[in-house]
Formats: C-alpha cells, structure tokens, sequence
C-alpha cells in the first residue's frame, strides 16, 4: 500500500497509507526515487501560513489549506506499469511529476514528464523550480549589460542568478544567509551582499543611477520595499514570492511614485501573453528540461533524508534555514 506525506496541522507531519489505486486507460504508476521540499510555497503550507479558503490548484493534491492536507509537486520517479492508450512513455522511464511526497502512485499519463535517459533523478527534482525560474526571466525581460538585483538566493533565486548570468546580465545578489550568498557568488553573482549592504552595492555597481531590474524571490515582505529604494528611474520590479497571508506594508508616495517604477507579478502558471505566439508552455517546458542538463544544480543540495523521516526535514528546514538550500527525499 502506498503512503503519502501529510500535514495534518500547521508543522506536524505525518506518513497515511493512500489508496492503491487502479490503474486507468489513460494513466501510468510511478515508484518515486527522490522529492524536492519546496522551501518557499510548501512551507508556507506546512506553517499554516496558506490562505485557508484558497483552492488547490493541482489535481494531485488532496485535503484544503484549512488542514489536512498534502502537499508537493517535485517527484521523481520510474514508471512501473502504463494504460493501454498511453503513448510516449513505457515502462522504466524517467518522469516528473508535480506530485506530493509519496513512495508510489498513479497519475494521468499527461502529467507525467519524460525527462532525459541519462539524467540523474536527483537532477530531475529541479524541473519545476527550474520552469519557474525560466518563467520569471520571460516576465522580466532582461537584456545583455543590465544590472539586476536578485533579492533571495533560495533555490529559484539561484536558477535565476545563473539564468541572467547567460543572458549577459550583471547580477547583485541580496540575501541575509552567509552560505547561501557563497552559492550565489559561485554560480554567478558579480557580488552578493546582506540586505543591510545592497544601497552601497548597487550604487556601486551603477554609478549611483541603481539598478534596471529587481527580481523578488525571497518571500521576505521587507525585500520588495528594499528593492523600490534601490530602483533606477523607469526600472522594473518582478515579485515572483508568494506571501501567502503574510502582509505587506509599502511604501509608495515617494520613490515608487516619482521614478514611475513597474511592479511585475511573475507566476508559474501562465506564459506572459506578450510573448505568444513564439512562447507557450510546451516550449517553456522543453526548454526547462535540457537546462537540467546544463545548470549547475548538484551545490543546491544540502541535505537528504529517506522518506520516513519527513517530519526532521520539514523541521529543519523550518528552524535552520541558515544551513539549508535544498532539501530533498529519498526513497528505497
């Protein structure tokens, strides 16, 4: 019998036996071979810090924001068994799925993606942050020679920071954790500060004018107004955190105001429209699936624990940020 991660309050977890689910037609089973702890939505949902009403917005999670709930969507797995009309994919393949943590499972065979024959899985658990930060860059549109301050080198920060660096960008890293600053720097970052550091950094790295484009990818409330105070004249501003129900207080009679800056919200689920016909999601997505190959994403992983202790990694994660990126699950 199968069984799936939980949480049946805010930070507790727990392993349930899910249903063994027949196989359909259409779908495939999936043994799991690694997961990805999301250190930025995930665990605004295990702290209880999700808006309660919100709807799930994946067909494979289970239970609502008002506990209990699961949650997850970075598996990576071999498919066991497939439908009779599954087409694409065969047994022993390699595939992701936004999926929970679960050690087994059945999926439509569409949400299943092929990743590369020779990838390894513990790569393959990048793919959707990887897409998210393809995502943000398609919103921000940077261009060769720009100066950006990046605030958060989390695990998307950091896929962002190397995405710039090969759009030609000159990236100022913004992040109050000494380790992850050094990953920054190393993937990177032409210099990569404290928060308490960024005024002097960026005005260094433009003469003063500040920078041309800010993405916000910390999930700290304070960042975004920090990165506001930083901005160049007409300069643009991507928000790609979720706060959940967390506030955010601006301030926005003064520089906001007069430089005439842009705010951009960035979210995975949509393409910017301005991009269409030439981007879509298909594209997005195949494009994300040969970068797993190029990044350099091994550094991101701090720690791994095997499946049945769930509950330490979200505890760590939770409590000692300062010593983790990320965070993955093991399975035998």
């Amino acid at each position: 019998m199968p069984t799936g991660v939980w949480f049946p309050r805010a930070r507790a977890v727990e392993l349930r036996p899910e249903q063994d689910a027949a196989i359909g037609e259409d779908d495939v089973r999936v043994v799991a071979l690694a997961s990805a702890l999301s250190h930025g939505t995930e665990m605004l949902v295990y702290r209880g810090e999700a808006p309660r009403d919100l709807a799930l917005d994946l067909p494979t999670l289970d239970g609502s924001y008002a506990f209990p709930i699961k949650f997850g969507y970075a598996s990576v797995g071999r498919v066991t068994d497939v439908g009779a009309n599954v087409r694409g994919l065969a047994r022993g393949d390699l595939v992701f799925v936004h999926h929970p943590h679960q050690d087994a499972y059945v999926v439509a065979a569409s949400r299943a993606i092929r990743l590369p024959v020779d990838l390894r899985p513990e790569r393959g658990v990048f793919f959707a942050n990887t897409e998210t930060a393809v995502n943000v860059l398609l919103d921000a549109h940077p261009r060769a020679g720009d100066v950006v301050a990046v605030f958060g080198q989390g695990v998307v920060g950091l896929l962002v920071t190397q995405l710039l660096r090969r759009a030609g960008a000159r990236v100022v890293a913004v992040e109050p954790i000494a380790k992850r600053r050094a990953l920054a720097e190393q993937l990177g970052a032409e210099i990569a500060v404290g928060p308490d550091d960024a005024d002097a950094a960026v005005r260094d790295a433009t003469n003063g004018r500040g920078f041309d484009l800010a993405i916000e990818v910390s999930g700290n409330v304070h960042a975004l107004q920090g990165a506001i105070d930083l901005a160049a004249f007409q300069a643009t501003i991507v928000v790609a955190s979720w706060y959940g129900t967390k506030p955010v207080s601006l301030s926005l009679g003064g520089r906001f105001h007069r430089a005439r800056l842009r705010l951009v919200s960035s979210q995975v689920g949509a393409v910017d429209p301005s991009l269409a016909p030439r981007w879509d999601r298909a594209r997005r997505t195949a494009y994300a699936l040969d970068l797993l190959s190029e990044l350099d994403l091994m550094p991101l992983i701090t720690h791994r624990y095997p499946f049945a202790r769930a509950a330490d990694a979200y505890a760590l994660v939770d409590t000692r940020a300062d010593e983790v990126v990320q965070v993955l699950l093991t399975y035998d």
